[in-house]
């Protein structure tokens, strides 16, 4: 991973801030659809874990809006599990003590280096009985689509090809950054992306 260090307060005004790439109205319009969509293919999210979970946006969002939901979140930054209180995890080496129904990791992949990475997606794999929503910015997307006033650029930057075959033994892709567990719920054939 990534020296967890930079991970600070600064870090987090930085980019989590007014102006940052993430903000809580955001991740709501976002939680919402992930919600919504997983309930429309039949899957009911009773557990949830979100990985780099940062300032807890997506947790909160779980909190308030499905109370019922089990929430759990990690993060690797020491800051912010001491600020929003994460179990401190690192996604390279944490091993999933179980699995949830929705697992989330929105801009974490591309911290670690490719050994790094690797691992973390294995991970994120075993932790997940579901859906994963993986947001991960590739190297097309830093030259075409991202903001660098309002995002980290100081990652690594792989292709899509690099990830896909990284998920693809334990997911399907189905669209909008969801991951479907494999063998789990069926799917109309134009859901799948090929």
């Amino acid at each position: 991973m990534a020296d967890a260090t930079r991970f600070d307060d600064r870090y987090y005004r930085r980019f989590y801030g007014e102006g940052g790439a993430h903000d809580p109205e955001a991740i709501a319009h976002l939680a919402t659809a992930v919600h919504h969509l997983a309930a429309w293919w039949g899957i009911g999210i009773t557990s949830f874990l979100d990985v780099g979970a940062g300032p807890g946006m997506w947790r909160d969002w779980y909190r308030m809006h499905h109370p019922e939901v089990e929430v759990h979140s990690l993060d690797v930054s020491e800051h912010a599990c001491r600020t929003w209180g994460h179990e401190p995890a690192d996604i390279t080496v944490w091993t999933p003590p179980r699995t949830w129904d929705l697992v989330v990791c929105h801009s974490v992949l591309q911290y670690p280096d490719n050994a790094g990475a690797t691992a973390a997606i294995g991970n994120i794999a075993a932790a997940t009985r579901l859906l994963a929503y993986i947001e991960v910015p590739t190297i097309r997307d830093f030259a075409e689509v991202v903001d660098e006033r309002a995002t980290d650029m100081e990652v690594h930057r792989r292709s899509a090809d690099w990830y896909r075959r990284r998920l693809s033994p334990w997911f399907i892709q189905v669209g909008a950054n969801l991951w479907l567990r494999r063998d789990t719920v069926p799917m109309y054939e134009l859901e799948v992306c090929r």
